[in-house]
């Protein structure tokens, strides 16, 4: 029994990434049939998954069963979630993605710049999770919140557009910096140390 309690918990952190996943769809779907309250709902589930993605990775880390499989799992299946509920979003607000689509596109391409850069040059899905990152999935998460709630976001939305910006030419830089394909990589200063041959310092709690 003991055992089958220790495996159930170390399954935890795949339960939780798997979780997420499942309500991306899930918002997709109550979206697309239209469901009553929705915006409720759809705050409840989208908090929720963001949840299992902060404490996916603790977890892991905690138990000690974090591993570079995990965390490419978890780096998809976080795309998957941001962006069904993107499309989730769009059901219900189509004016604002019409009315910055130039934007939209402008971000959508640097995501895919970055999966592509690192595809081509190590066989391998992005795995990062650098701090940069994390901080521009805090704003996404309440930019698309705003835009929920009330099918607009200006400054919100600014913030998300740059930072995000930002962040994906960090990750194209710590991509291009690395020799090897490596997950949880802090900051381009922390792939530039690994890039020397040094060992870098990583948060237990936060990045590995």
């Amino acid at each position: 029994m003991n055992k089958f309690i220790r495996n159930s918990i170390n399954r935890l952190p795949l339960a939780l990434i798997y979780l997420r996943l499942l309500i991306g769809f899930l918002l997709l779907f109550l979206s697309y049939c239209e469901v009553d309250n929705y915006r409720i709902i759809a705050t409840v589930l989208f908090s929720v998954g963001l949840l299992s993605d902060v404490f996916d990775g603790i977890i892991a880390r905690q138990l000690n069963v974090s591993t570079p499989k995990l965390r490419r799992l978890d780096s998809t299946v976080d795309q998957v979630f941001f962006i069904a509920f993107a499309i989730a979003t769009f059901i219900q607000c189509p004016a604002f993605f019409e009315n910055n689509r130039l934007q939209l596109s402008i971000l959508f391409g640097f995501e895919v710049m970055a999966y592509l850069l690192c595809f081509l040059k190590f066989r391998k899905e992005i795995a990062t999770h650098s701090i940069g990152a994390k901080i521009w999935t805090l704003f996404l998460f309440a930019t698309l919140l705003e835009i929920i709630w009330q099918c607009q976001s200006d400054v919100l939305f600014a913030f998300c557009f740059w930072i995000g910006l930002a962040t994906r030419l960090e990750i194209m830089v710590i991509i291009l910096m690395i020799k090897n394909w490596t997950n949880d990589v802090p900051s381009a200063y922390h792939a530039w140390q690994l890039r020397q041959g040094r060992a870098i310092r990583r948060n237990k709690i936060f990045n590995g």
